[in-house]
């Protein structure tokens, strides 16, 4: 039976059978029965590879993290995710580095990783645990962000909005006017790293 595992672009966790192309962890979330009894643990959700070091979970074992899973890099930063410092090295360091140059934060250099995260989880989640959007003008918005359209969710990549789904990329649309206000669900921090050069993985749906 599928469990409830899978996160969107605004970072609700849905039932969904297919698993996706990364993991992520937000800390224990599930009770003894493997239900989601919570929508996170700690403010550090990371980003992993699917599989490090030969290492086998249980999905949802007792007293270990919830495995979560995404369709792409796309949607877990879109969640508010970032990459793990361990099974992703390389790629935590370019995220570091590039959150370094875009923040506004007055200690760039010396910013630590739970720093990040605290900036981050402002960005993402409201005191009432809702998903923070903002808006702005589609000029703004950088390829890789995605924005709210109804109750859609639409990926902003190679010159179309591209409309997501658990199952890949579906149908095409054009993109808004440039001076047109958008909901857009991408951590500000991270549309603007998107802007100094940073390229989300996305899922090979997009070009089909």
């Amino acid at each position: 039976m599928p469990l409830q595992n899978r996160v969107d672009p605004l970072g609700n966790l849905t039932t969904v059978a297919s698993r996706g192309a990364f993991l992520g962890n937000r800390g224990i979330l599930h009770d003894e029965s493997r239900k989601i009894v919570k929508p996170w643990a700690h403010k550090n959700w990371v980003i992993c590879e699917l599989s490090f070091k030969g290492i086998k979970r249980e999905l949802f074992s007792p007293s270990s993290y919830s495995e979560l899973f995404f369709l792409d890099e796309a949607t877990a930063l879109s969640a508010g995710h970032r990459p793990c410092a361990r099974c992703r090295r390389q790629r935590f360091n370019e995220f570091k580095l590039l959150w370094g140059e875009v923040s506004s934060s007055p200690d760039k250099v010396s910013m630590s990783v739970p720093e990040i995260d605290k900036q981050l989880h402002l960005e993402r989640a409201s005191r009432n645990r809702d998903k923070v959007l903002y808006s702005a003008n589609f000029s703004e918005v950088s390829e890789g962000s995605f924005i709210a359209i109804g109750k859609e969710t639409y990926l902003f990549w190679s010159g179309s909005l591209h409309k997501w789904s658990h199952h890949g990329y579906t149908e095409a649309r054009s993109l808004p006017s440039q001076n047109e206000t958008v909901s857009v669900i991408t951590p500000y921090t991270i549309v603007q790293m998107y802007k100094a050069g940073f390229k989300p993985l996305v899922h090979s749906s997009i070009y089909s």
